[in-house]
């Protein structure tokens, strides 16, 4: 008889997912996955392996399903800067209210915490920068086309400056830092970089 799934290993990665996005992998124990997800050990094992193996695949789902459509989406825009506040205004809100408030991003945590020196655990993180950059770096190519870019402004250090900064919101917003805070501190890197004369 072939093994039957009786539940959906789609839903229970999405629990996965919050879990280790909410607690880290470090606080988040196999007896935390079986409370969350209502499956036993066995079912787990057998769907997705271990602890470590559960962790990357919600990693992995975390990037494609939350990370990358935001990224495509900010570099398909086309206004440039406009659409780069736009970028970091969504990322302040979504990390300071609502739902998955206070949560953080669950890949600068990862960046944060021991898992990443697991060779796996860094080729998702490094995924993620740089698709995170090159989504930066495409809207500010953008903006340059348009003239709203200070003289001497580098698209790709710009970016590169901006990815560490989203890096910071994702940090900060976890410990606590408020709303308005974060975007002062967004709006002086974005002006440190425009065309005054173009705003």
């Amino acid at each position: 008889m072939p093994d039957i799934k009786h539940f959906d290993p789609d839903a229970t990665l999405e629990a996965v997912v919050r879990l280790f996005w909410r607690q880290g992998v470090a606080s988040t124990g196999i007896q935390d996955v079986v409370t969350a997800t209502g499956l036993n050990r066995s079912s787990l094992y057998a769907t997705f392996g271990g602890k470590q193996e559960l962790y990357l695949a919600a990693l992995r789902r975390y990037l494609e399903q939350r990370s990358q459509p935001m990224f495509r989406r900010l570099a398909e825009d086309g206004r440039g800067l406009q659409a780069v506040s736009e970028f970091f205004g969504g990322l302040i809100e979504a990390r300071c209210s609502g739902e998955y408030a206070r949560w953080g991003c669950m890949v600068s945590n990862a960046h944060a915490g021991a898992e990443n020196s697991d060779p796996e655990v860094r080729a998702v993180l490094d995924r993620h920068h740089q698709d995170l950059r090159d989504a930066l770096y495409a809207a500010l190519v953008a903006g340059e086309a348009q003239g709203q870019l200070a003289a001497g402004a580098d698209p790709g250090a710009s970016a590169d400056l901006l990815a560490l900064l989203a890096y910071g919101v994702n940090l900060r917003s976890r410990a606590g830092a408020d709303a308005a805070t974060l975007r002062k501190t967004v709006t002086a890197a974005l002006d440190s970089i425009a065309d005054r004369a173009a705003a």
